[in-house]
């Protein structure tokens, strides 16, 4: 197995907080470091007209991404790592920093035999 690819639909959030880029920089950056992982360089986030925005970090082992709808009370959550690191992290940064009411999520295997 290459690594894990984890994808969640955060729910029930407040919109302050999805409108937040200091907020979404801090979790994209401790999802990384409590996962051992190195980013290749800062996180980035891209603010949209509506509110919404689109965070993402690149790093040697993969990404971490995050789109949020404020208005929708909603971010989705995309984590892949090669390797063994712990994607289950990722998610737990979010969900203490987003407080989601409901997070439907799934972990796949990337890169294993058929």
């Amino acid at each position: 197995m290459v690594g894990h690819h984890l994808v969640a639909d955060l729910y029930g959030i407040e919109r302050g907080r999805l409108s937040d880029g200091g907020l979404l920089r801090e979790c994209l950056s401790e999802s990384a470091r409590r996962a051992g992982l190195t980013p290749l360089g800062d996180p980035v986030v891209h603010v949209f007209d509506g509110g919404g925005l689109t965070a993402f970090v690149v790093l040697s082992e993969s990404h971490r991404s995050v789109h949020t709808y404020p208005e929708m009370g909603f971010a989705a959550l995309d984590v892949f790592s090669c390797g063994s690191a712990d994607v289950q992290a990722a998610l737990d940064v979010f969900c203490g920093a987003f407080g989601p009411g409901w997070r439907p999520t799934s972990i796949l295997g990337r890169g294993g035999k058929l």
